[in-house]
């Protein structure tokens, strides 16, 4: 069966994101100074094949302990959508 894993690497809450700085900055300098804050991140998606929503789940925590995140300064989460 095929899945679709969408997965959301942010940085850690106490780890500095000097991307989110920038970011908040600039719609500072937009006019959009009431936000507070902004963490950036990147979100994947993933297509796989998988003989159980089991298999799958455990097929994109590996591949994100092991290659997508960081585990030093970055968190993950998925979501596993079964096959249509």
């Amino acid at each position: 069966m095929t899945y679709l894993a969408r997965v959301y690497i942010t940085l850690r809450p106490d780890i500095n994101d000097p991307q989110g700085l920038t970011v908040r900055d600039g719609l500072h300098s937009l006019g959009f100074g009431h936000v507070a804050s902004v963490r950036a991140g990147k979100y994947l998606e993933l297509t796989l094949a998988a003989d159980s929503e089991t298999q799958a789940s455990e097929q994109v925590t590996q591949m994100c302990r092991r290659l997508l995140a960081n585990p030093v300064i970055e968190d993950f989460r998925f979501d596993l959508l079964p096959p249509a």
